[in-house]
Parts: structure tokens; C-alpha cells; sequence
């Protein structure tokens, strides 16, 4: 579509809006506006036109500012009109007259109490401008009551910056996730410690089938969209429409999740059993490497490597190494210490308290860059066991995965 045929005939440009759901509520509880252009065949997105950078500032504002005041308008027709409305913005136009024609909008269609259901969609990327005056505009709509939301967050995207704009809300684009290089399970991770750290939700966006419903849900998301769940139109939906169907799946992930617990339980338990038999079975040995090639002989089909360090983290062995089937003895690290690494003093602590072994979460190792688990295991002596499961065996064992 020609930029001059949609300038040249705004009565065409309205907006649509799809759907955003809550985890909690199981119900409808915002719409984001997409922009529309009617023909005689019927609507195109106004996005490409939105993002054309060819196309003079002024005209691409005029077209966002007129969806965002006829989305105003349908809202305030509307019965139920508590829900938020995303509203999206690049922020290079945004500034161009630092946020004033935005805001005047707002409050020429909204009273004050009411602006703080106004989510503004920013994207951290492409951003032209200083970050700070931004930052200063983003506090003062914040002053209003309106929500800062980040949208197209991929495993590109700088969370640092994303940490300085103070989002309430991480667009998380489950579309980038899977055509980006690289393990999303690493980035969902830093990405959900950055939101609780700064006090936002996770929304998950593009969703188009239950399994990515279930891993929305599973990395920790409250907000849902995507044309598995609804379909942007002209129209609103009932607020309760999937409330029966997201229920009755929420259930099914949480059963799914609650037997995929307990069996690590179990498995947990089992290892407890039989690294506590092994160790009495090799009491004799008084020298780490002795005893743990003889323990790897026992492990071979389950791990990788052995190691032992002492409370502080440093380490009092070398590491017994698995590859190809052989093992070898790894001297150099003998001395190495650990206790930077994520949850290692945590999980000293639990095992010194606990009097029993743990199980790590799943993550990749910094050797081999295999998805593993660590079984750790308090020695009598103050020292602790550390086996790491490969992940030839997790996949054998797929509760572990």
C-alpha cells in the first residue's frame, strides 16, 4: 500500500485490538491497539507504514495519533472499560516533542484516575536519542499513573538498558526466541531475575499453540497473547470468554509440572541412597583421586565428572573427566574456587543444614556447553561431592529434562 494513498484517505485508518490474558484471573484484562487500513479487498496493517523510516516523521505520527484517538473512542463506549490498553510508540517520535501531543491525547479522552490503565509499548531497539530525557519522560507519564511495558525482547536485547528504563512489564517475543541462536532457557533465566529484581511482569507474546502457552506459563509469565488464545479484531471480546479452557489447561500444565517434581524428588532421594552405599563401600580409600575414579567407574553411565571442594568453595581435588568413554584426571583444577558461581554457597548452606544432597536446576555447563544437572553430596569430613549428570543420561531419563 502506497504511503500517499493512506495519508491521502485517513477515514480508512481505525484501530484493532487484541486480547492480553492473566495467569491469575484466567480472563481478559487488556487490549493492545494495532493500527488498520480498510480497502475494497479488505484491512492491512498499518505496521509497515508505522515503521517506515522513509516516510516523513510528521505523517507517521499523524497516523499513530489518530488510531490512538479512535481506540480512545471505542473504549469509552464500552460498558466494562477497566481493562489496559497497549499502546505503542517508537520512541524516536515520541520525543520529537518530548511526549507532549502523546499525553494531551490521553487527557483530552481520559480523566486523571483513568490514565493508569494506559500501558505505553516501547521497543528498546532502534532508539536514535540520548537515554536520559527519555528516562525523565518515561518518570513523569509514571507520575500519571501510566505503565511503561518493553516490547520484541529476544535474547538481542540489552537488559541493562531495559533495567534503566524501569519497565512494569517485559513484552517477551516468543518468535525472536525461536529463530535466535543461543539457548533461551540462559536468557528466560537472567530475564526473569532482572523483572523481579525491578519489580516487572513477564507478557509473552506470539503465542500460537498450547506448548508455547505451557512454557509462557512455565517461565514465569502472568500476561498472554497471541492468535492461539484470540485474534485481534475491531470488536472486544467477553472479558470470561476463555476463562473455562484457560483453567482447565493452567490445571493440566500444573499437573504435568507437580509429577515432573516429584519424580526429581524421587530421583533425588535415590541418589542420596546410593552415593551414601559408595561411599561406605569405598571408605578405604584416604585420597580424593582414588576415590572418586573408583566412584566414576560406578557412575560411568550416568556422569561426566566428580570433584570435591570444601565449604568456602575451593576445590580439594582434581576433576575425574569423562569423554569419548575415558576417563582422565584434571590436575590443574585442583585449588580452583567456585563460590561465585550462581547458588554455590546457597546450596552449601542447604546441604550443611540439611544433612543431605541436592539436585541442581538444569543449565549449561561452562566447559562443554551441555545442558546438565549437578548432584551435590556432604562428605563427613566438612567437604562436599559434586557429580555432574550428562546429558545423554538426562535425555534416558526424561523427567530430568
Amino acid at each position: 500500500m502506497d504511503a500517499l494513498e493512506i495519508l491521502s484517505d485517513l477515514e480508512r485508518v481505525f484501530p484493532f485490538f487484541q486480547p492480553i490474558f492473566s495467569a491469575d484471573e484466567h480472563r481478559v484484562i487488556g487490549y493492545e491497539v494495532l493500527g488498520r487500513y480498510r480497502t475494497d479487498e479488505g484491512c492491512i496493517s498499518l505496521g509497515p507504514f508505522l515503521l517506515d523510516e522513509t516516510i516523513p516523521d510528521e505523517y507517521r505520527v499523524e497516523v499513530d495519533n489518530l488510531i490512538l484517538k479512535r481506540a480512545l473512542e471505542e473504549t469509552a463506549i464500552q460498558e466494562e472499560n477497566d481493562f489496559l490498553l497497549f499502546i505503542n510508540r517508537d520512541p524516536n517520535l515520541l520525543m520529537l516533542d518530548h511526549g507532549e501531543e502523546f499525553l494531551d491525547i490521553l487527557k483530552s479522552s481520559l480523566k486523571t484516575e483513568q490514565l493508569n490503565r494506559i500501558v505505553l509499548e516501547l521497543s528498546e531497539f532502534g532508539y536514535d536519542g540520548e537515554l536520559n530525557p527519555l528516562l525523565h519522560l518515561l518518570e513523569y507519564y509514571k507520575t500519571y499513573g501510566i505503565k511503561i511495558a518493553i516490547d520484541h525482547i529476544g535474547q538481542e536485547s540489552h537488559l541493562d538498558r531495559i533495567a534503566q528504563l524501569s519497565p512494569q512489564i517485559l513484552k517477551v517475543n516468543l518468535d525472536m526466541l525461536r529463530h535466535s541462536g543461543g539457548s533461551s532457557r540462559e536468557f528466560l533465566y537472567s530475564l526473569g531475575m532482572m523483572a523481579r529484581k525491578i519489580g516487572a511482569n513477564l507478557l509473552f507474546e506470539n503465542i500460537e499453540t498450547v506448548y508455547q502457552l505451557q512454557f509462557a506459563w512455565k517461565n514465569g509469565g502472568r500476561y498472554y497473547q497471541g492468535f492461539y488464545l484470540a485474534s485481534p479484531g475491531a470488536e472486544f471480546i467477553n472479558k470470561d470468554l476463555l476463562r473455562e479452557k484457560f483453567a482447565n489447561e493452567c490445571h493440566g500444565f500444573i499437573v504435568y509440572e507437580k509429577k515432573k517434581l516429584e519424580a526429581i524428588y524421587k530421583k533425588t532421594m535415590q541418589y542420596n541412597n546410593g552415593i551414601s552405599l559408595l561411599l561406605a563401600k569405598y571408605k578405604r580409600f584416604e585420597k580424593y583421586s582414588e576415590l572418586l575414579q573408583a566412584l566414576a567407574e560406578e557412575l560411568k553411565n550416568k556422569c561426566f565428572r566428580l570433584y570435591v571442594c570444601d565449604s568456602d568453595g575451593f576445590q580439594q581435588s582434581p576433576n575425574i573427566f569423562q569423554k569419548h568413554g575415558k576417563w582422565s584426571v584434571q590436575q590443574d583444577y585442583l585449588g580452583k574456587n567456585w563460590s561465585w558461581r550462581p547458588y554455590f554457597l546457597e546450596t552449601i548452606v542447604k546441604m550443611r543444614n540439611e544433612k543431605k544432597g541436592i539436585l541442581s536446576d538444569l543449565y549449561s555447563d561452562i566447559e562443554t556447553g551441555e545442558t546438565i544437572r549437578t548432584f551435590s553430596y556432604p562428605l563427613l569430613n566438612g567437604d562436599y561431592l559434586f557429580i555432574d549428570l550428562s546429558y545423554s543420561y538426562l535425555y534416558e531419563n526424561e523427567d530430568l529434562l
